[in-house]
């Protein structure tokens, strides 16, 4: 029989008030407060609390605080990965990311949902669907990305824009909901 961390990882509807969650977010909401209370001149207990926090991080991520997460452990970050101040990752199942992706401030990025029948969602029960945002890719600020989406390298997102569904490489994408705009002319 599956734990409820494993059917929250697998996109299953779990119990998010299981007790290893709840001691996972506890700990994690910790080194966010230690995190979001350094200093710009600590760089070097930043990097050692964002190693503890994203563990699956690739050398060169760039926080700049605060920032909020739910567990970090199922963040999944390329090199030199850029989040400016205030973003939010819900990360209740994976969230990759590829190498040199920026993200404006206030961007939201949410595995998290819950079910669209009342009755089913009363019971406090909830799931959570991945999210992949590829390389080179720049999300502007105030943008959310829900769900399930997937974005392909080299895009842009334009700020302010709410990202329902899949967005393909190499475009300009935005809008509520986000929609391609203009395909990039790739460089050499």
């Amino acid at each position: 029989m599956k734990t409820e961390k494993e059917k929250m990882l697998d996109g299953e509807m779990y119990d998010p008030l299981d007790p290893q969650l709840s001691e996972e977010r506890m700990r994690t909401r910790l080194l966010i407060k230690a995190l979001n209370d350094t200093r710009e001149d600590q760089t070097e207990e930043r990097t050692r609390l964002l190693k503890e926090l994203i563990p699956q991080a690739q050398a060169g991520l760039w926080l700049q605080p605060p920032f909020y997460c739910d567990y970090g452990s199922n963040m999944i970050v390329g090199e030199k990965v850029f989040f400016n101040f205030n973003c939010i990752v819900l990360d209740v199942t994976y969230v990759k990311i590829g190498s040199r992706t920026l993200f404006g401030p206030n961007v939201q990025i949410y595995t998290a949902t819950h079910p669209t029948d009342y009755q089913e969602r009363a019971s406090g029960r909830e799931f959570a669907k991945p999210i992949a945002i590829g390389e080179d890719v720049w999300v502007g600020g105030s943008a959310i990305i829900c769900p399930g989406v997937n974005i392909g390298d080299r895009s842009i997102i334009g700020a302010g824009s709410v990202v329902t569904r899949d967005i393909p490489a190499d475009v300009f994408a935005a809008g509520n909901p986000c929609k391609v705009i203009r395909h990039l002319k790739p460089t050499a």
